[in-house]
C-alpha cells in the first residue's frame, strides 16, 4: 500500500518519515556505498527541508518497504544543484508541471525474506504506479529523474522506459548517472499495471495507515513472553 506524505500531513506521520530516512541510510550508504550524509542511522539531506512530497510504500504491518521523493523543479533540486555535470553547462529544465524524482529505493532485505525477488518486483512496481498516479492527480505532466544504468534497465523491463534523456551520462562516484524523462500519462500507468498485474487502488487512506502504525507500536511495546523451564516468564 502507498501513502503520500507532504507538508500538509507530515506532522501526523513523523514516525513514518523517520523510518524512511533509516531505510535510505541502509540502501544508499550501506548497500550502494553512495557518498551521502548519514547521522544517527538516518540519511537526510538539505532537500528534505524544502517540503517535498514523499511517496512511501508499506507492507501489511506498516513497515516502510519503498520510498521516493518528489521536488518541484522551480525550486532548488538535485539535478540543478548536485548533478549539474550531467547537463554539460546547459540550464536545468524548470516548470511547474515538471517535478524531480529522487531517492527511489526498496528494502530488498525485508521483502526478499522468502528467498525470492517477486515481492521486491511487486513493491518496485507499486511504488512506480503510486508515484505516477500521485503526479498525474497533482497536475504534474512529467518527471525528471537522475538514474544509473541498473535503474534504467529496470524501467525498461517494467514497460516504464523513459521517453527521453537530458544531457549526457556522467560518472558520479562509483556509478554512471543520467537524467531521464517520464510522462505521467494514463498510458504509462496502464503499461506498468499490465506488466505487474497490479490492478487495485494502491493508495491507503491516512486514517487506515495511522491505525496500522498505532497497532504496530502497541505490539512492539508490549512485554514479551519467554518460555523457561516450568512455564512462562514475562520479559519487558
Amino acid at each position: 500500500m502507498i501513502i503520500v506524505i507532504d507538508a500538509l500531513n507530515r506532522d501526523r506521520f513523523e514516525d513514518l518519515l523517520d523510518e524512511m530516512y533509516q531505510l535510505r541510510a541502509r540502501v544508499f550508504e550501506g548497500r550502494l556505498g553512495w557518498d551521502v550524509k548519514v547521522r544517527d542511522g538516518r540519511e537526510i539531506d538539505r532537500f528534505d527541508a524544502l517540503d517535498p512530497a514523499y511517496v512511501i510504500g508499506l507492507d501489511a504491518e506498516g513497515h516502510v518497504v519503498s520510498c521516493v521523493r518528489a521536488l518541484q523543479t522551480t525550486r532548488p533540486h538535485m539535478l540543478a544543484a548536485v548533478f549539474h555535470e550531467i547537463l554539460g553547462g546547459e540550464p536545468p529544465l524548470r516548470s511547474a508541471t515538471l517535478w524531480e524524482s529522487t531517492r527511489f529505493c526498496v528494502d530488498t532485505q525485508r521483502l526478499a525474506g522468502d528467498g525470492t525477488m517477486k515481492a521486491v518486483s511487486q513493491a518496485t512496481c507499486e511504488l512506480m504506479i503510486g508515484s505516477l498516479e500521485f503526479c498525474r492527480n497533482a497536475g504534474i505532466a512529467d518527471i525528471i529523474t537522475v538514474i544509473d544504468p541498473v535503474i534504467n534497465r529496470i524501467l525498461k523491463r517494467s514497460d516504464n522506459a523513459p521517453y527521453d534523456y537530458v544531457g549526457s551520462t556522467v560518472q558520479m562516484g562509483k556509478v554512471p548517472a543520467m537524467a531521464a524523462l517520464l510522462d505521467c500519462t494514463e498510458e504509462r500507468i496502464a503499461r506498468v499495471r499490465a506488466f505487474s498485474g497490479i490492478h487495485h487502488d494502491v493508495f491507503a487512506s491516512e486514517d487506515d495507515v495511522r491505525a496500522i502504525l498505532d497497532a504496530r507500536k502497541i505490539r512492539e511495546s508490549a512485554p514479551k513472553l519467554d518460555v523457561v523451564q516450568g512455564g512462562l516468564e514475562c520479559q519487558s
